[in-house]
């Protein structure tokens, strides 16, 4: 397939691979299609040596990175961001939280796992720039924003390296700042969407974006995990297609089996926006955790990042019991993940899915070629 977007980032076909894990980029890219690795949740070590293992794996193939850098940030103290951010936590969130893993009686945190409060490091303007600088020492083909206009300082050094700008938009008045500041690819990303998403569906927003790029790049984002459903973002205008959910369901993915055997069980209607992870609304599998924070005890999330630091300790307690099988890490157990996640039948090797979708995607246009 040749489009706007296979042309800009040199690859064989438009459906972009976002994803955690360095695995499922690797796969993606290998099976003809682009990889693009979140970035936010490593140290700029770990960045570097997953950059370094992805171009090992796929033999020099164009891939990407992804990373949050927000607008809207609780300041803190730069020498001592980590402990100043965490004095300001009411003590009546962290009673709660506290409160709430003794009542599904969850176990503390196995030794010897990663700090759980790394991200909030990594996703302020001045710890992304340390990502950005792996970053631009790797070979990429594309680097995306995830929250809000990419700063203007990332967007120059991409100019400079001669490396693509994305980012991920809403709504229209999204998509008008983002090529005011530059912007090379939009991705128009609807409320089926897991993770961080706005409230317009993707059949509605993708067009309307597509009207506004001015012949830019348009990616469609949210509610493709299906051949057909790339197809009907290509008949929308898209340039492609930026799938994320549909790599929680592979065997190369890194979620715990627990939630990956939530996944398959779920149904469309199991998800829900919810600011109780990170403090903006994100698109989740509904579990007990978010009738418990909806009940009349609970204080009301934090803005990012404070309201990770706050839960991301109490989420690496769950994923470890759930794996273990406990019974209230069970019920609590849930992950970001779209509506797309009543799709989902069993857990499949990532290359198998995207050639899956590629097949599927010819078929469906050469039929839809021939009720002409």
């Amino acid at each position: 397939m040749k489009t706007a977007f296979t042309e800009l980032v040199g690859v064989e076909y438009p459906i972009v691979g976002f994803n955690r894990s360095p695995g499922v980029v690797a796969e993606v890219t290998k099976a003809g299609g682009f990889g693009v690795l979140a970035a936010s949740a490593f140290t700029p070590e770990e960045f570097d040596a997953q950059l370094t293992w992805i171009e090992e794996q796929t033999g020099g193939k164009p891939y990407g990175v992804d990373l949050l850098v927000p607008e809207k940030f609780a300041a803190g103290d730069p020498d001592n961001l980590i402990a100043s951010l965490r004095d300001q936590i009411p003590q009546g969130h962290l009673d709660f939280v506290a409160g709430l893993m003794k009542k599904y009686d969850i176990p503390a945190a196995p030794e010897g796992l990663p700090p759980h409060d790394e991200i909030a490091a990594s996703i302020n303007p001045s710890g992304a720039e340390a990502l950005l600088d792996v970053a631009f020492g790797h070979k990429i083909s594309l680097i995306a924003n995830a929250l809000g206009t990419p700063p203007a300082g990332l967007t120059a050094r991409a100019r400079k390296a001669g490396v693509p700008v994305a980012a991920l938009v809403g709504k229209a008045r999204h998509a008008r700042r983002q090529l005011e500041a530059g912007v090379d690819v939009l991705i128009a990303q609807g409320t089926e969407a897991g993770g961080h998403t706005g409230e317009i569906a993707t059949m509605v927003l993708t067009p309307e974006i597509v009207d506004i790029a001015g012949g830019k790049p348009v990616l469609a984002a949210g509610g493709i995990a299906s051949g057909g459903q790339m197809a009907a973002a290509l008949a929308l205008g898209a340039s492609g297609a930026w799938c994320g959910s549909v790599w929680l369901s592979t065997s190369e993915d890194v979620a715990v089996q627990a939630i990956k055997d939530k996944f398959v069980a779920a149904s469309s209607g199991d998800t829900l926006r919810s600011p109780t992870r990170t403090g903006k609304p994100a698109r989740q599998l509904k579990t007990v955790w978010h009738d418990e924070w909806a009940g009349p005890d609970s204080p009301g999330t934090l803005p990012l990042p404070l309201q990770p630091l706050l839960v991301n300790e109490a989420w690496q307690r769950i994923d470890a019991a759930a794996e273990n099988g406990h019974e209230g890490a069970l019920k609590l157990e849930s992950f970001f993940i779209g509506q797309v996640v009543g799709s989902f039948a069993a857990v499949r090797p990532a290359a198998e899915v995207t050639r899956q979708i590629i097949a599927d995607c010819e078929a469906a246009i050469r039929n839809l070629g021939g009720l002409l």
